[in-house]
């Protein structure tokens, strides 16, 4: 996933306006505005890098004429001591602005950090991790961005570009979960929509198997379920078998039990909404 620079730079502007608001009351009055410094970012743990450009488009905001220098490019290796950035230029611009960087680069950190440490187990057993629509409002663009950065992959957007029927939309749609639910879904949507269907048990299960969603998504189910629900499917001709994916209660202990089951896909929702930064530092030089 690249990022958009124009739809980033609003986000951007949003979080500048939201700490320096009027201005830098603190640094205006005791920094006189023609003061040059070096500074650096560096990193208080080991970390996979994230929100490079990000927090360069966040100072070049503020004063473009700040030198801006990576050590480290987003999904590459930082260990603790290292320094990640290289600031030089005026000073009351980089104090202004640290805040923001850092926080930028502190939770997309975080994200691609904890985003590897599933995804490096997942991949022995050709599993992908994938994220949810568990995210801080209006930021899931830059953290679907940093699961990615970590070696993840992106499940839904939003609402609108993909079918993920659940079993609340059977019950308020008044829905039959039998032989023709997936046709009649197609026949109202458009072509290149893919349709995914969750289900509980085994029975639940095989009932959608027939019916050949593109995916089928096995939400809360035990390991032997999860195994016996891939020997059915893998009974299929390879054209027409759907894609299956876990859900809940996907943790870093258990997760290596899940992707040994033969599954495709693996989504958690703390990759995103149950975040831990990491930490960093700016320094004067």
């Amino acid at each position: 996933m690249e990022l958009d620079k124009i739809r980033t730079k609003k986000i951007i502007k949003a979080a500048l306006n939201e700490d320096i608001g009027s201005g830098d009351v603190t640094t205006m009055n005791t920094v006189h505005k023609l003061e040059s410094v070096k500074a650096a970012i560096v990193a208080n743990e080991d970390l996979i890098m994230c929100g490079m450009d990000i927090a360069e488009w966040t100072i070049n905001a503020v004063d473009y004429s700040v030198r801006f220098k990576p050590q480290v490019e987003d999904g590459g290796h930082a260990y603790k001591g290292k320094e990640i950035v290289f600031l030089e230029g005026h000073a009351r611009a980089i104090l202004s602005a640290e805040r923001t960087m850092l926080n930028f680069l502190c939770f997309l950190s975080g994200i691609a950090t904890k985003v590897n440490a599933f995804a490096e187990i997942a991949k022995k057993y050709g599993v992908k991790i994938y994220d949810t629509r568990k995210t801080f409002p209006l930021l899931r663009y830059l953290e679907k961005y940093a699961v990615t950065v970590g070696g993840g992959y992106n499940h839904r957007l939003g609402l609108w570009d993909q079918v993920l029927i659940k079993d609340n939309h059977i019950k308020v749609g008044n829905l039959s979960a039998g032989k023709t639910l997936i046709s009649e879904i197609r026949k109202k949507i458009t072509k290149n929509i893919k349709v995914e269907i969750e289900v509980e048990d085994l029975e639940e299960f095989r009932v959608m198997l027939a019916q050949r969603p593109e995916i089928i998504m096995l939400d809360n189910m035990a390991p032997d379920d999860i195994k016996e629900a891939v020997k059915l499917r893998n009974k299929i001709a390879s054209a027409k078998r759907p894609l299956l994916e876990v859900s809940g209660g996907i943790n870093i202990e258990n997760i290596e039990e899940y992707a040994k089951t033969g599954i495709d896909h693996i989504s958690i929702g703390s990759l995103t909404d149950s975040v831990e930064s990491i930490d960093m530092s700016l320094e004067i030089v």
